[in-house]
């Protein structure tokens, strides 16, 4: 039995020393980051959904049929981060963001930002490449600390060149 044992072990110890001649693999390469370029785009928000504490069924089904699009002027920091305004549209201004992560084509970050006599929240969470966003936004205004709307929208954009001068 002990004879057995020891020739098992010799087995084993001489397969793990054969498999020490074999040349490692090569690194892997680190992916190029994925950056968005600054300049101007064509931005389209579609409203998916839209809460007052007093919203009726019809202006819930009315809100649901707005599309906005424009051209904006987005400026992009040196580590690809985008101006938060650009991202909050109409739902903010004077924006900041709480938190942010951008990685391999992907945004997560919430916006804090001023909003009429209040303020709004923006979660913002999707898809990037250089010259194309596809993101999902969450918005909840508040007043006198309560809130008073909550809208949900797909925001997509394309690049379309350079900013104007100006």
């Amino acid at each position: 039995m002990r004879l057995r044992i020891e020739a098992g072990l010799a087995l084993g110890a001489a397969w793990v020393l054969a498999g020490c001649s074999e040349p490692a693999p090569p690194p892997q390469q680190e992916e190029a980051p994925i950056v968005l370029k600054g300049g101007e785009w064509q931005i389209t928000r579609k409203t998916t959904g839209y809460n007052t504490p007093t919203v009726t069924p019809a202006e819930y089904q009315q809100a649901l049929k707005d599309i906005g699009e424009e051209k904006v002027c987005i400026a992009v920091d040196k580590d690809g981060v985008p101006d938060p305004d650009a991202l909050a549209g109409k739902e903010g201004s004077d924006c900041s963001y709480k938190d942010k992560m951008l990685r391999k084509g992907r945004l997560i970050a919430t916006l804090s930002c001023k909003s009429g006599a209040g303020t709004s929240e923006i979660t913002v969470e999707g898809n990037y490449t250089a010259d194309t966003l596809t993101l999902g936004t969450t918005m909840t205004r508040t007043e006198g600390g309560q809130p008073v709307l909550r809208t949900t929208h797909d925001l997509t954009g394309r690049r379309t060149g350079d900013c104007a001068a100006g």
